[in-house]
């Protein structure tokens, strides 16, 4: 693969809701797959809990999730390695 991703790879984009009342994946807020975290954006703590939401959502270990753009903003590129294409086009149409 020329790209340089793993094959099994996947790069969403994602809008991050922090301070939500409760943790959820899923639906599309525009073009991306929205992902609620009831972590404030403070210190990183809801970047962490972005990884382990969307861990959990697709069944992979936290160290499978990369925060690869917008480390500091709602707007965020990540990519899944071992996340399966049916996954997320079931989290997209929840």
């Amino acid at each position: 693969m020329s790209s340089g991703q793993p094959p099994d790879a996947l790069v969403v984009d994602i809008q991050v809701v922090p301070r939500a009342s409760r943790t959820v994946v899923g639906g599309m807020t525009g073009d991306r797959l929205r992902v609620a975290v009831s972590a404030p954006p403070v210190d990183g703590a809801a970047n962490a809990a972005v990884i382990q939401a969307l861990a959990d959502a697709f069944g992979v270990p936290r160290r499978a999730i990369e925060i690869l753009r917008g480390e500091t903003g709602r707007r965020k590129t990540v990519r899944i390695t071992g996340g399966s294409a049916e996954t997320l086009e079931r989290l997209r149409r929840r």
